[in-house]
């Protein structure tokens, strides 16, 4: 696997801009219907394998927080980003349109569930806890960054000078569980612990560091480095290399989620994922987002498993 992490370098408008992170799902603009063709078209054994429901609908539904740079933004009342071009591309190999829909990231299970949406395209890391109720098809590999002040007036400058310090992180994300984990290290080597703020959206945690509220926030590597190069032009933000951990703290999968029983499903994206890979669609996606180096060699389910 392509492990390395890297600063990315984006050049879209920051978060904050856009302002749509309360849209509902009726409400959040759609892909363009005249997208140009990113792929050769239906591979028949990734449709064949999908479940009948949707051969039949013709959709399949995709719950994400948006907006979540670089995963999903908005432009010109547009969908675009990451999972907008995935969702595509992975489309057009099914034979079916994939409609991503907002719903707040701390619900994307619960909705899931409801059967309110088929699928989660919303940056989600895999991890074992999660595994239990949803399988992962894997979109990428990438550890997370803190993100500080420029200038980093905090000196912080790996995971244990966070402790006696405030950081926010987003709700229900995985850094938040890290950093309480992180607050037993902490004192065992003699230091203050760590006050963990998780803010209901990606944004939030950026609005707290710039006024002052935190002294740094975690966040997602591909997340962190589209903020640093573009919030105040990039002049608001700096993210820390840790020496330590050049392949980024904590590699993780980020995947797409689908129901633990809907096994179909799962399979049908996998080989879906796989046709993509293969025609070299999914590397060209990932690299126009700046994020080529954070690819998966194939199509894996369930990666935080396999894993250990």
């Amino acid at each position: 696997m392509k492990k390395t992490m890297t600063v990315i370098a984006a050049a879209a408008a920051a978060a904050a801009m856009l302002g749509l992170s309360a849209c509902s799902a009726s409400d959040a603009p759609a892909a363009s219907a005249k997208a140009e063709k990113l792929t050769s078209g239906v591979d028949q054994a990734a449709a064949k394998a999908l479940p009948e429901s949707i051969r039949k609908s013709g959709v399949i539904r995709a719950a994400a927080g948006i907006p979540y740079p670089p995963f999903i933004m908005i432009e010109n009342d547009q969908q675009v980003g990451l999972d907008p071009d995935l969702a595509q591309a992975l489309g057009e190999k099914l034979g079916v349109r994939i409609q991503i829909s907002h719903q707040a990231f701390e619900t994307v299970i619960p909705s899931l569930q409801a059967k309110k949406f088929d699928i989660i395209m919303s940056g989600m890391n895999d991890t074992v806890e999660r595994e239990k109720t949803l399988n992962f098809v894997e979109e990428l590999h990438a550890g997370f960054t803190i993100v500080v002040k420029k200038g980093n007036p905090a000196k912080i400058g790996t995971l244990l000078d966070l402790c006696g310090h405030k950081v926010a992180v987003q709700k229900s994300a995985t850094q938040g569980q890290i950093l309480r984990d992180l607050v037993t290290e902490c004192t065992a080597k003699g230091k203050s612990g760590i006050e963990v703020q998780e803010l209901p959206t990606a944004q939030d945690p950026q609005t707290a560091l710039k006024a002052g509220r935190v002294d740094a926030y975690v966040t997602d590597a591909p997340v962190a480095a589209y903020t640093v190069a573009t919030a105040g032009d990039g002049k608001d933000f700096e993210g820390v290399a840790d020496p330590e951990n050049p392949a980024g703290f904590s590699p993780v999968y980020t995947g797409i989620g689908t129901l633990k029983s809907n096994t179909e499903l799962t399979e049908a994206l996998r080989l879906a994922m796989q046709a993509i890979i293969d025609e070299g669609v999914y590397q060209k996606i990932l690299d126009k987002q700046h994020l080529g180096h954070l690819a998966v060699d194939q199509a894996i389910v369930n990666g935080a498993g396999a894993e250990g």
